[in-house]
């Protein structure tokens, strides 16, 4: 009994001991604890989304090489590697400064240029939020590619590409998103709804790509004398078919992700970008049925992506009711925008203006229109202003950058260039050497795979594989 007396004692003694020495936990400990928990995840969740967006590129790059003749395939892919390469460096060095930086006038950011705002032991958030944002910044460019393909001058796409990046982008940018780091935009501050970009990013490139379409004119064949249009077909389909699932995963991180924050509105806004993606391919393929009298791969695939931009600027503020009604609006929208843009000649290989031109205003308005919180002229004005600036700021200025690029280095490759293929002429190389790509004429009657005209002339410059 002794010895148990004293074990009990020895051990009620340590207990003692280690208790004072380990002082319970207090609710600010525990605060803070959660806290470290809750800023990590949102670095996890920022990235994750940033590498799904960053995938997006892959995506486009299919979408334009499957809408487009093989013998550019081999330039559209590298198109689209330097939009983000190029286009990388530029928002580094310039871009995310004019568009996040500090500024007293809310027109553009005037420090943090070169990731100056981070240094080492400083706050990392900077580093993942630009992580974040240059990979939105590749999006707007490489929007472009599609509408400019099969003709378009190398280094002149390498100049545009990087000073869209640098400061085209960023401007318009810190208009409507600069307080989301250190800049306060003049077009944020009047209440303006753009919660993932559908104007910011996708009207941007949009209407870039108008601008350099009509400066480039449209492809050899295109138009013929009397004006009729003559559909140049892709060359792959089922390429361009994977291009825009991996578009549609991509928005899951573009969309949720620009919350920054690991948290439950990221459900809602899931939701809310697929029912808007599912509509808009429903309602594209029942308006090109009625139109083409045969459902039509092409348009019904951006149907779907017109559905996304649609919901892009809206998804954390409608219910999904709306966003149905918002996808299906720009699913038909979209195939209306294609067949008006033929209409007045300007010539758009994957009909890139439509989808994130047309649509992203669309969207954009529809933030207004179907706001959770109630609407008000007010809040329509505010939409409407924000679309009628992006377009006053982007194509006057991308026109005249394409306009200076032509008289410099050159933005149109000669007819002989166009007719060989881009991919031996700038590249030499070839998409496909295990085949060989021979042009004819033949009889056609448009089924419409390109999302272009639905006229049924004969088809110029189609092409046919045979074996090498």
């Amino acid at each position: 009994m002794k010895r148990v007396l004293v074990t009990l004692g020895i051990l009620c003694g340590w207990v003692s001991i280690v208790w004072a020495g380990d002082p319970a936990p207090t609710l600010d400990s525990n605060k803070a604890a959660i806290d470290a928990v809750q800023t990590n995840a949102d670095y996890v969740w920022t990235l994750v989304a940033a590498a799904l967006v960053f995938f997006m590129q892959a995506g486009f790059a299919m979408v334009e090489s499957g809408f487009t003749r093989a013998k550019n395939a081999v330039n559209i892919m590298m198109k689209n590697l330097m939009d983000f390469s190029m286009g990388s460096l530029a928002y580094w060095a310039i871009g995310f400064g004019l568009m996040f930086g500090a500024t007293r006038t809310g027109w553009f950011g005037t420090s943090g240029f070169f990731l100056s705002d981070f240094t080492p032991g400083g706050d990392p958030w900077v580093l993942a939020f630009w992580m974040f944002q240059v990979v939105f910044c590749a999006t707007a460019a490489t929007i472009v590619s599609g509408a400019m393909a099969e003709r378009t001058k190398f280094v002149g796409y390498l100049l545009y590409s990087a000073i869209l990046s640098a400061i085209i982008y960023p401007v318009f940018g810190s208009w409507a998103w600069g307080s989301l780091f250190n800049g306060n935009g003049w077009l944020e501050g009047l209440g303006f709804i753009d919660f993932a970009g559908s104007t910011v990013v996708h009207s941007v490139g949009g209407w870039a790509a108008l601008a350099g379409a009509i400066v480039l004119g449209p492809r050899l064949g295109k138009y013929a004398a009397d004006g009729t249009v003559r559909p140049i077909l892709g060359h792959n389909l089922p390429l361009a078919a994977l291009g825009v699932f991996i578009l549609w995963l991509g928005w899951f991180g573009f969309n949720p992700g620009s919350t920054t924050a690991a948290s439950t509105d990221i459900a809602m806004i899931f939701v809310n970008t697929s029912l808007a993606a599912c509509a808009g391919a429903v309602f594209a393929m029942a308006t090109s049925w009625m139109k083409f009298g045969k459902p039509d791969v092409g348009m019904s695939l951006n149907g779907a992506l017109a559905g996304l931009v649609s919901i892009t600027a809206p998804c954390a503020n409608v219910t999904p009711s709306s966003a149905i009604i918002i996808g299906a609006a720009g699913g038909v929208i979209v195939v209306l925008s294609v067949l008006f843009f033929d209409k007045i000649k300007v010539d758009d290989p994957v009909g890139a203006i439509s989808v994130h031109g047309v649509c992203g205003a669309w969207g954009t308005l529809a933030a207004g229109i179907f706001n959770i919180g109630g609407t008000s002229a007010k809040i329509i004005g505010v939409q409407l202003l924000g679309i009628g600036a992006c377009i006053l700021w982007v194509f006057p200025t991308a026109f005249l950058m394409f306009k200076l690029i032509d008289k410099t280095v050159g933005l149109r490759v000669s007819p002989e260039e166009e007719m060989e293929g881009l991919d031996f002429t700038e590249h030499a190389g070839n998409a496909y050497p295990d085949f060989t790509i021979q042009s004819h004429d033949s009889s056609y009657s448009y089924v419409g795979s390109s999302g272009g005209s639905t006229e049924e002339p004969s088809m110029l410059g189609a092409e046919k594989y045979v074996t090498s």
